[in-house]
């Protein structure tokens, strides 16, 4: 009997807020309208998985929720398709291990609630929170926070690429918690302002926490080009800027006008020297998307471990 199931998960353009507060590590999603999708096949077998080569940490993803679940005696097969840029700070890795995760699970038609997700997540990597609902305030290395703040206001963002990348695993290795308790204050203030944002539903409030932890964060990651981002977000009528706090990618924050985003994406390639590639996205709402299909065989006799919620 073979069981097939198909998932997506959004990626991002970094965060709209990251630091730490009280000693604790904290970031706030930033999905947008690209996503991972991940397809696994299931088949009886010895638990030997076949995963490209390119993908070992959502190769990983597969064997973790399969052993989760208590079934070794499955083989897979996964696949994945992504159009979201390596090692900038836009969630590709988060998203292809979300998407494994989930689809692994539906082939097997288990419920696999968004904070187990990100449980067995961060047991590979420190996740962003994209696979949560809305936007999400999120510890993105030891998961001790994990709830949906609400959906985001209507915001485009222009996620710019400048070249290079950021290995996450080796950034997030490195201690900076001197910097960061230092830093608390500003993460507060700004972590603050993007809740009212989304609480009023209000862009502007949103953008103003998202300037405010990027600027925070630049002894930590510096961004060459975060200046020069900032003062193009004010003259197009932008909201603000934001940051990969592990990555290279800034993003211009907008409201949801094409027109207007279409325009600051002209200037931005006259005015922003070094951007190699402009992403114009939308901000949308995080969580991984299932699909079963209809010729799948009916569940197997085998019991299957139910996937227990994780208590945040």
């Amino acid at each position: 009997m073979i069981r097939r199931a198909t998932a997506s998960a959004p990626g991002s353009c970094g965060e709209l807020a990251q630091g730490m507060l009280r000693g604790d590590y904290f970031l706030v999603s930033c999905p947008i309208d690209m996503r991972s999708t991940a397809s696994v096949e299931l088949a009886p077998g010895n638990g030997r998985i076949h995963a490209p080569a390119s993908a070992p940490k959502a190769r990983r993803a597969v064997a973790l929720t399969l052993a989760h679940l208590g079934r070794s005696d499955l083989n897979a097969r996964l696949s994945l398709q992504s159009p979201l840029p390596r090692g900038k700070g836009m969630a590709s890795s988060t998203a292809d291990i979300a998407a494994a995760i989930a689809a692994t699970a539906a082939a097997l038609r288990v419920p696999m609630p968004p904070a187990l997700i990100a449980q067995l997540a961060l047991r590979i990597e420190p996740s962003d929170g994209v696979m949560l609902p809305g936007i999400a305030l999120f510890d993105h290395k030891r998961g001790k926070l994990a709830h949906p703040l609400g959906d985001p206001p209507p915001m485009r963002v222009l996620a710019l690429d400048f070249g290079g990348g950021v290995d996450t695993l080796a950034f997030n290795r490195v201690n900076r918690d001197r910097a960061l308790k230092r830093l608390q204050p500003a993460f507060k203030e700004a972590l603050a302002l993007v809740k009212q944002g989304i609480r009023n539903g209000s862009a502007a409030d949103v953008g103003a926490g998202a300037t405010l932890s990027a600027l925070t964060n630049q002894p930590l990651l510096h961004k060459p080009q975060l200046d020069a981002a900032l003062r193009l977000a004010r003259q197009v009528g932008g909201v603000g800027v934001n940051a990969a706090h592990s990555g290279g990618a800034l993003g211009i924050l907008l409201p949801d006008d094409p027109d207007l985003a279409a325009h600051a994406q002209t200037r931005a390639r006259q005015q922003l020297r070094g951007v190699q590639r402009i992403h114009n996205r939308r901000v949308i709402g995080g969580g991984v998307i299932t699909c079963v299909p209809a010729q799948n065989d009916p569940p197997p006799s085998k019991p299957i471990r139910k996937a227990s919620q994780w208590q945040t």
